[in-house]
């Protein structure tokens, strides 16, 4: 609402000038993140914080952007690290958690990647056991790529629990709230990271950590589903957050090829340098239209489950922000390439994102299959067209690969690039609508964008399954085999 609207205008300024100003993490270095009042921001999901809503999250995740470090510290705290709490903890965890974390006077790690389970976040191997008392589980195990690791005071825990199902003693994955404070929790050296060098990283070791029976997440053999909902919900601002820095970007370049000149020009006006200006505002269109479209979705009332768009936006945002920093790197040329100049961050910044929250080939997977299942539902829209040949196209798939579907990766990649490039063009189509409906200025601008994209997309990805394409994965996986 308008309240809501004036109180992030209020925050947007100062927040902004701060991630100006500062450039690299230094200032959260020096102040410890928490003692730092100027980070306001770190509170938006927390009652007692901000208690703001999804959109305005996804706006404060584009300004943070401005520096991959910060961005990081600050997706660690409140969008993994504290959500498992907020979104599934019971109310005396939550009285009891929650205000330091919204305070700042606390801050939460996200711990479940383990040195032998990344993607296959069920093959964790840290085990939680039952004292003999029955008033604690004492956690043993190491977890590796913990954002926030050294500092954090509240991490949210994964590990290995013995359940009795059917009478039958099983190994199910239940989630923990681990206070520093309890004993036995040590954290590794920081990892020497490619990108985002700023942000903490290291590995954090429990050894028989005795975390109270009260500090449970949900239920006892619950928390594969807890983890996956923590990391389905945060996805989404990635659109915006990609979206912020590649405006950054933009305006740096654009800088830089309206003064550079080569042949008596400048480079701005030579036509496949314009290409790659017009490449990179196409993408950060995009990504601010599906990032805004799924957090009004969320925001709904009843916490509707958007899980699926989340990914998706997740997957365009991170590889269309490598393609742009890319782009604007051939734009600057040998500057760009050079550590006296802030581009070369961006390129080593970004490379993470395709790979955490998440790895973009898992996630593909999750978007085909769990697409799959609702293919048949469309029965009301199958006097469309486009969305019976989708349908059409699906249910081929399906016929032919039924039984090793789930082993059919480079056809499910076809799939779920299908299905990412529909939702981005529900999202641009929305939105530029809308632009024209409220007789928004520059909208003339965004229709441009849609027919740019929509006609690209549109004529790329027309088919799922025909024979041309299953002869070449056949050639591919052939090929793969030589090596």
């Amino acid at each position: 609402g308008n309240e809501e609207l004036d109180e992030i205008n209020q925050l947007v300024a100062p927040v902004e000038k701060f991630f100006s100003e500062e450039g690299e993490i230094r200032g959260l270095k020096d102040a410890r993140v928490k003692s730092n009042c100027k980070m306001k921001c770190l509170f938006v999901y927390v009652p007692g914080g901000l208690g703001l809503s999804n959109t305005v999250y996804a706006r404060l995740a584009e300004i943070t952007s401005l520096d991959g470090s910060i961005a990081v510290t600050l997706a660690a705290h409140q969008a993994i690290g504290l959500k498992g709490i907020l979104i599934a903890g019971n109310e005396a965890q939550k009285q009891k958690y929650l205000p330091k974390l919204a305070s700042g006077e606390h801050i939460a790690a996200f711990c479940l990647t383990e040195p032998g389970s990344g993607s296959d976040a069920a093959s964790i191997q840290t085990r939680a056991t039952l004292s003999e008392d029955g008033k604690h589980y004492l956690i043993s195990g190491s977890k590796f790529w913990i954002s926030n690791g050294e500092m954090a005071d509240i991490m949210t825990v994964f590990a290995r629990t013995e359940v009795v199902i059917d009478g039958v003693k099983k190994d199910k994955i239940s989630t923990f709230i681990v206070e520093r404070a309890f004993g036995g929790v040590t954290s590794g050296k920081p990892e020497d990271k490619l990108g985002i060098r700023g942000s903490n990283t290291c590995e954090v070791s429990f050894d028989n950590v005795p975390v109270p029976v009260e500090n449970v997440i949900g239920e006892i053999g619950g928390g594969f589903k807890v983890a996956m909902n923590i990391l389905n919900s945060g996805r989404f601002s990635m659109g915006s957050s990609s979206a912020g820095m590649i405006k950054k970007l933009i305006e740096m370049t654009a800088e830089y090829a309206t003064t550079r000149k080569q042949f008596n020009k400048n480079l701005g006006e030579f036509g496949m340098i314009q290409e790659k200006f017009a490449l990179m505002a196409l993408n950060v269109f995009v990504m601010e239209s599906m990032a805004y479209l799924t957090a009004g979705m969320m925001d709904r009332p009843g916490l509707p489950d958007c899980s699926l768009e989340a990914a998706m936006v997740k997957v365009f945002s991170s590889e269309g922000g490598w393609i742009c920093v890319s782009e604007a790197l051939q734009i600057l040329g040998g500057l760009g390439y050079t550590k006296n100049y802030p581009y070369e961050r961006y390129v080593r910044d970004c490379r993470i994102l395709p790979i955490f929250e998440g790895t973009n080939e898992i996630l593909r997977m999750y978007i085909a299959l769990t697409g799959m299942q609702y293919a048949g539902k469309l029965r009301r829209a199958r006097t469309r067209l486009e969305v019976t040949l989708i349908i059409t196209e699906v249910g081929s798939v399906l016929f032919f690969f039924f039984q090793t579907i789930v082993d059919e990766q480079l056809i499910l990649k076809r799939v779920a690039d299908v299905l990412i490039h529909l939702y981005a063009m529900t999202a641009v189509l929305s939105r530029t609508s809308r632009s024209i409906s409220i007789g928004l200025r520059n909208h003339d601008h965004e229709v441009c964008a849609v027919c740019v994209y929509t006609h690209t997309r549109t004529h790329t990805h027309t088919h799922t399954h025909t024979h041309t394409h299953t002869h070449t994965h056949t050639h591919i996986k052939a090929l793969m085999k030589t090596y």
